[in-house]
Parts: C-alpha cells; sequence; structure tokens
C-alpha cells in the first residue's frame, strides 16, 4: 500500500501538478474538501483529467484532517495505491429523510461480492437519518464487515452539503467505498472524552432521532433549562452539550447523541441518530485536555494489535469538538499523528456525525461527538 497527499486551497487545480503530487498511480482517491472548492465541479473535473482510471469518493467538511493539522477552506486529496486490494466506489441517493435505509440498502446490494472486508461510507450532513443508512447497509453486507466514515459538513451552517462520487458532486448522495481481498489490514477506534452534566432523564416519547419528551415534559424546555444563557443560541450551541445515550438500566452504551435542529412549535429535538426508545440520556460538556485525551485513546484503539505498517490514518471527529476546542483543535489531531508512525498518511474531515464499529466489535454506529479513527494496511 502506497500512499500520496495534495493540499489546495485552488478549486481548479492544474491537472500536471496533481499527477507531480500523486505520483503513486492511485487507484482511489478520498477527497475531503471545504464546501466553495467543491462546488462548481471544477474541482472533481481536474481530478478526472489528472486520474481517468482513479475511483474517487470524499465530501464537504466543518474542517479538513492531514498530518500538519486542521484546515478550513482547504481540499486534501489523498491517492492510495493497493498491491492486493481491490476497490469499488458505489453511490445512491436521499432526497428526504425517509429514505435514508433505503440508500443504505442500494449501496450495500452494488457492493455486495466475495472477498469484501470493509466499507468506507461518506453521506450528506443534512436531512439524513445516518443510524438508518447504516442499518441499510448492514441488512445486505451483513454486521461482521467493518464500517467507517462519517456525514459531511458545511462548516457548521447546517444548510448544504456535498458528495463526491463516481457521477461526480451531488447534495443528496450518499458515497461509499467496497475494499476487497484477504491482504487488507483494518484498525479502528473511538472515543468520546465528554463529561456527564446533570442527571439522565427518561426518554417517554420518540420518533426516530426525533426526541419529544424526556421525563414526560417537552425536550425542549428540559434543554433549555440546562443551556441557561447558551439557549438563546440554539441550534448551534447544542453541539456544546450532546446527550448521552444510557440504556434502560442507566449503563453506558458508548454513543453521544448531537443537536442538529429544535422545533419550538412542538418542543423536540432533532438529534443526529436514532434514540432508544426504553433509554435515558444525559446531558454532556467538555474540557480540550478531556477530548485531546479522548482522541489519543481513539488511536490507541485503532492501533491495538494492528498487525504491519500502517498505510493510512482516516480521522472522522466531530464539528462539536472543534468548537469546544476553538485554536487548540490542532491538538487531538496532533495526539493520532503522534501514535501512529511517521510515515503514516494521516486524512479525514470534522464531520457531523462519525461513523465507526465500536473498538471491540465490528458492529458498526452512528457516533457524535466522537473522534473515530480507522488505520488500513496491507499484508507484506
Amino acid at each position: 500500500m502506497f500512499t500520496r497527499q495534495f493540499v489546495t486551497r485552488d478549486a481548479h487545480p492544474d491537472p500536471t501538478a496533481l499527477r507531480a503530487a500523486l505520483d503513486n498511480d492511485p487507484q482511489l482517491l478520498l477527497v475531503f474538501s471545504g464546501l466553495g472548492l467543491l462546488r462548481d465541479g471544477a474541482l472533481a473535473a481536474a481530478l478526472t483529467e489528472a486520474f481517468p482510471s482513479a475511483r474517487v469518493a470524499g465530501c464537504s467538511t466543518a474542517g479538513e484532517i492531514h498530518g500538519a493539522g486542521v484546515d478550513s477552506g482547504s481540499c486534501v486529496v489523498t491517492g492510495i495505491h493497493f498491491d492486493d486490494v481491490a476497490c469499488r466506489v458505489v453511490e445512491s441517493h436521499v432526497p428526504e429523510l425517509g429514505a435514508s435505509f433505503d440508500a443504505g440498502v442500494d449501496l450495500g446490494g452494488q457492493l455486495q461480492r466475495d472477498g469484501l472486508r470493509a466499507v468506507l461510507l461518506f453521506g450528506r450532513g443534512v436531512n439524513i437519518n445516518g443510524s438508518a443508512l447504516i442499518d441499510g447497509l448492514v441488512e445486505r453486507i451483513g454486521r461482521d464487515i467493518p464500517i467507517s466514515g462519517g456525514l459531511a459538513g458545511d462548516d457548521g451552517a447546517f444548510v448544504e452539503t456535498l458528495t463526491l462520487g463516481p457521477s461526480g458532486v451531488a447534495a443528496d448522495g450518499v458515497v461509499a467505498v467496497g475494499l476487497y481481498g484477504a491482504a487488507l489490514r483494518v484498525g479502528h477506534g473511538s472515543y468520546g472524552g465528554w463529561q456527564p452534566y446533570g442527571p439522565a432523564r427518561k426518554v417517554t416519547r420518540c420518533d426516530g432521532n426525533v426526541l419529544l419528551e424526556l421525563d414526560g415534559e417537552p425536550a425542549l424546555n428540559i434543554y433549555k433549562a440546562y443551556l441557561g444563557e447558551y439557549a438563546g443560541g440554539l441550534p448551534a450551541s447544542g453541539l456544546l452539550f450532546p446527550f448521552e445515550m444510557l440504556g434502560r438500566d442507566h449503563d453506558e452504551t458508548g454513543l453521544i447523541r448531537t443537536i442538529l435542529g429544535v422545533s419550538e412549535e412542538d418542543g423536540s429535538l432533532i438529534l443526529a441518530g436514532d434514540i432508544d426508545p426504553d433509554g435515558y440520556l444525559r446531558l454532556m460538556h467538555a474540557t480540550t485536555d478531556g477530548l485531546t485525551d479522548g482522541a489519543a485513546r481513539a488511536a490507541e484503539r485503532a492501533g491495538s494489535g494492528f498487525p504491519g505498517e500502517i498505510g493510512l490514518a482516516l480521522l472522522v471527529s466531530c464539528v462539536g469538538r472543534k468548537l469546544v476546542m476553538g485554536d487548540l483543535v490542532d491538538d487531538e489531531v496532533d495526539a493520532v499523528v503522534e501514535a501512529v508512525a511517521g510515515s503514516t498518511v494521516v486524512t479525514g474531515f470534522y464531520s457531523y456525525g462519525e461513523i465507526s464499529p465500536f473498538s471491540n466489535t465490528t458492529d458498526c454506529k452512528l457516533h457524535n461527538q466522537t473522534m473515530t479513527v480507522t488505520f488500513l494496511g496491507e499484508a507484506g
């Protein structure tokens, strides 16, 4: 596995410069970009001109990650050449929230073939149920295939996000990369670093990812009471105070949910993924040190027992973490970089939902407010 990287702020990069930077004959291009650079399609056209036989997958972001840290408004193109691993990029569409599950089923049907070992998944970041998307994909490929990736961003505006796939740029797209072959090596880890804030509250009414009531009261009323002066900044301020999902016995599930929207009309909160109707929710908050430590733990989990050399480190972290950390956001990326060899190429983005298995299983979930780390390599 041979990986090279190119970072630009030019929406019309020179194909010759791209070929010079990515001189490893890439079969797969992973592209994570500021929204503006993807919008007019010129970037996608330049990539196609430079590498007509390469498969392309990626999305817009709320911040681009590479080995030197975090950027905004740039484009990070990572070219991957495999020796003994095959890759396939497929796409589908989520024209409305209710189509999320069917889009996952569609992707899974296209990826189903002998030798599938892992999937990278990138979806639109607004008007999507990420949990349902994953469930649809899993229905076709099974729970033994690890899925990693995330939902696209638009610099925290939550208005329009874009994906990049075989047909180019799409506002309602979901894109999946299938990786095939026994030579593939994959490691994955996820960790939050958030701390509880207040008591657990019983979910008394919800519908998918819409939280209507906690302890029999409108969820928005309770949430505003906790936020105090921050309530005036909703829904954006909700990124600073996510919910931790607890089981019916108040046991921790390892899942955190971001608030993506509010409804004053019915007092509901729209979360980034499904809610356990029989569970509990507890408010969370964070410190910079806690989040940095969480990123380091995610890298440790991904690297635990990883055989051989790490060819690529894919980092997908939540925009809420970026907002909390501010100018110190590079620290959590540095914590992961320090955990891998100096030759390992690092790429990724800040997202509106992180997709990763739990560290000790291939069972994939939609995470929020979490740093997820995926290591890829090939057997020697």
